[in-house]
């Protein structure tokens, strides 16, 4: 929106010129003033977009890479020369960051930007001429402004805080709690013009209740961010949302439909989106590339990866069958799961464990018809050291756990062959959209569900919070237990099952690390050699890209 200040600005001495020429007594219908712009729903909306935009843009990569790949959920695997880029995600995996690590700088500057779009953003909206649309307008970019900044305490701790345009001061850094409480205030000024409505009007934009879900957020992990428990204003907020509509607005997915929940025809129907990000193929500014990284790369026929098709061809085999409309793009496949966090889902009996791909792959859903690969002896197991190296060898495709490299007990690297390509089981939680002509999918992303906010109050409960509705701990908890397995459901609960409950239900929703910190699980041993226990790692270092414009911040402790 700042280009439309400066085309304000540019058409000022255009009319000028015009005017002496012409009657000056005629009104002026396409010059864009605080009067005529925005005014109407539509033009609200386009000048919020680039908000939207910005919020959208990195969340399913660079800030997945901070908010996952840190913890034991996910890590992305060198293979020989492939995926080393100057080794980050290893840096990722390992908590051996630094201030140059180029996913810190990233995240730093994601998140930055957000508060500045949204600073222009508001600064626009406020010369708007008064009514309900500035208002809730205005309340909408304040949750988002909100949002960022709780992004950036969450990972850099204490942070500058602007909220000023236009400004060329520079900002110190401000007190972790101090930013804590800027956020509360700013969601608490935000709520009562904040959109009560959820489905396709507001899908996609904070409500009312987006907000209470923040707040609920920051409450359960104030003692991580000021010192001091907020467990019953958790509870509350909770409460706010699930009250919504008289207790009807919300709902937890049934089993049934659990994982379509999240598949690509996901939207504004799902009634445990609180509020999500939509995610489309045909527009820019936001990628959820999630099938690039998380298929294994000999599955792109199968799941109809970016425009991968078997044609008239019946159970291909890979790298072998051609012809018939045959077009096999590989996805990249670098990512996977450890085996201490795949060791949370043991229940036989949980429908969340159809989001892993893991044994023998099959092309039938009755698994009779498995999908074979041909290579070579050596392409297969680069450590062969049979006679005919290059002769071909077919084998059934299967996923095998993460343990340790074929290369080293302490090496990052897995090798460059099939073996090495067929380690980690994957996630396809947000299901690959087969739809898709490009890499990106047509997914959206849910920030807050409902059964988040249920396991908030369970745990707010549970950690000392005085019980409301009726509830119990175990109750909310069992709740959304409840409607994922068949299992007999548990006659109590101790924090442990409850993060264990939260690792199933919230893979690869960018919670982990919240929660790993939360519980002192984030100082833990996994993976490839990920044994680094320095407690400072909680926060990210202040990247070395913020020091060259503002040089009065100054280094988080330890970095």
């Amino acid at each position: 929106m700042k280009k439309i200040l400066k085309y304000i600005a540019a058409l000022v001495p255009v009319v000028g010129i015009f005017t002496a020429c012409h009657k000056v007594d005629v009104e002026v219908t396409t010059e864009l003033t605080p009067a005529n712009y925005p005014i109407t729903d539509a033009q609200f909306t386009s000048a919020m977009g680039p908000v939207y935009i910005a919020l959208r843009s990195e969340w399913a990569t660079t800030n997945f890479f901070l908010q996952s790949m840190s913890t034991d959920e996910s890590l992305l695997a060198i293979y020989n020369t492939d995926w080393v880029d100057g080794n980050r995600y290893l840096e990722m995996h390992r908590h051996t960051w630094t201030k140059d690590n180029p996913i810190v700088n990233s995240g730093w500057t994601y998140w930055s930007n957000l508060v500045g779009t949204a600073n222009q953003t508001i600064y626009i909206l406020r010369k708007a001429v008064d009514g309900p649309l500035k208002s809730s307008g205005l309340a909408e970019m304040q949750a988002i402004r909100a949002l960022a900044y709780f992004e950036l305490m969450d990972m850099y701790g204490n942070v500058p805080i602007d909220t000023l345009y236009p400004t060329t001061e520079l900002h110190e850094k401000t007190p972790r709690a101090q930013v804590f409480s800027f956020i509360e205030s700013e969601l608490k000024t935000a709520i009562p013009n904040l959109k009560t409505a959820s489905g396709t009007a507001t899908y996609g934009k904070p409500n009312r209740y987006m907000a209470y879900a923040l707040l609920a957020k920051m409450y359960l992990n104030a003692v991580e961010y000021t010192g001091t428990q907020r467990y019953n204003d958790c509870i509350a907020a909770c409460d706010s949302v699930i009250n919504a509509g008289g207790g009807t607005q919300y709902g937890i997915e049934p089993m049934t439909t659990y994982l379509q929940m999240f598949y690509p025809a996901n939207g504004s129907g799902q009634k445990e989106f609180v509020f999500a990000l939509p995610f489309d193929p045909s527009t820019s500014g936001g990628y959820l590339f999630y099938g690039r990284y998380d298929l294994n790369r000999n599955l792109g026929i199968k799941y109809k990866y970016s425009g991968s098709t078997a044609g008239t061809n019946l159970y291909p085999i890979m790298n072998s069958t051609s012809g018939g409309g045959l077009l096999n793009n590989k996805p990249s496949g670098p990512r996977m799961t450890t085996s201490e966090f795949y060791a949370y889902y043991n229940d036989p009996n949980d429908v969340r464990n159809g989001q892993w791909l893991t044994g023998k792959q099959y092309w039938d859903d009755a698994k009779t018809q498995p999908i074979k690969v041909l290579t070579s002896n050596i392409g297969y197991d680069q450590f062969y050291s049979g006679g005919s190296p290059t002769a071909a060898y077919t084998y059934d495709l299967e996923l095998f756990p993460l343990t340790t490299s074929r290369l080293g007990a302490t090496s990052y690297d897995l090798g460059k062959d099939e073996i090495a390509w067929n380690i980690g089981y994957r996630n396809i939680k947000f299901y690959p959209d087969g739809n898709s002509i490009s890499r990106n999918q047509s997914n959206d992303a849910p920030v807050f569900r409902f059964s988040d906010i249920i396991l908030m109050k369970a745990e707010a409960i549970l950690r000392g919070g005085t019980a409301t509705m009726g509830h119990t701990a175990l109750s909310l908890f069992n709740m959304v237990k409840g409607a994922r397995t068949t299992t007999t459901l548990p006659a109590s609960i101790t924090l442990d099952d409850l993060y264990a409950e939260r690792t199933r239900e919230f893979s690869w929703e960018l919670w982990h690390r919240n929660d790993m910190i939360r519980f002192g699980k984030y100082e833990g041993s996994w993976g490839l050699s990920k044994t680094n226990a320095d407690t400072y790692r909680r926060l990210f270092p202040i990247p070395t890209i913020a020091f060259t414009t503002n040089n009065k911040l100054t280094q988080n402790t330890g970095y």
